[in-house]
């Protein structure tokens, strides 16, 4: 096996598309999970052999696990997974929010999370492997009725537990907390805020932090 797997959900654009360009110039094979297909096969297009393509989604557990398993059979097993995919809102706040908007952002933000995760588990127990979780600025602090935020206050929370199971192997799980960035997330770009190379310059520094360092959480806002 390679020792440099990794496998990456919301892949297809934003911060997952430039966190594969960052793994694989590094070295890394990169498994690329995320719902549109043409987009995932564009960017392995662009990448080359070291990247595969694996069209997903991230709410379907048993389409979480067929990926995991597909890739761990490509590259002879799995070192790293990054638990990327997330949604937002269109209606800000409790009073105006639409409750069936939370259930779909819900099902992606928290689902998915805990899908992909028990998913790697086995793999990474197998290699002593590395969990990233993309967690958020609204994760860390209280923003009025923000049912997003409290969303990523849990990737937050259970990134931190899972820091602390995974000592029981020798694993490390880092929550990669950003403020605003430039990525289709938004409608209008945002040129002056965080661009996507940011964050993935911060998933390469924890993964590649010396194993005896576990890089908790990193936390990147933009300066302006």
């Amino acid at each position: 096996m390679s020792e440099k797997t990794l496998l990456i959900t919301g892949a297809s654009s934003g911060i997952g598309a430039a966190t594969a360009r960052q793994a694989i110039a590094n070295g890394w094979t990169v498994g690329l999970f995320a719902r549109s297909e043409d987009k995932l096969n564009a960017l392995v297009d662009e990448l080359g052999d070291k990247a595969i393509a694996l069209p997903g989604d991230v709410t379907d557990f048993e389409s979480v696990t067929a990926a995991m398993d597909k890739f761990a059979d490509h590259a002879g097993g799995i070192n790293a997974v990054y638990a990327n995919a997330g949604t937002g809102l269109s209606a800000a706040g409790t009073d105006a929010g639409d409750p069936e908007e939370w259930e779909r952002m819900i099902k992606v933000n928290v689902m998915g999370v805990l899908w992909t995760v028990k998913a790697a588990m086995p793999y990474l127990k197998k290699s002593t492997g590395h969990l990233l979780l993309t967690g958020s600025a609204a994760g860390r602090r209280h923003i009025a009725g923000s049912v997003y935020g409290a969303s990523k206050w849990f990737v937050h929370g259970y990134g931190g537990n899972l820091s602390e199971e995974m000592k029981s192997f020798g694993g490390r799980c880092t929550v990669i907390a950003p403020g605003m960035v430039d990525t289709p997330f938004f409608d209008e770009p945002k040129p002056d805020k965080l661009q996507p190379e940011d964050i993935a310059d911060a998933v390469m520094h924890a993964l590649e932090a010396n194993p005896r360092c576990a890089v908790n959480e990193i936390f990147l806002m933009p300066t302006q």
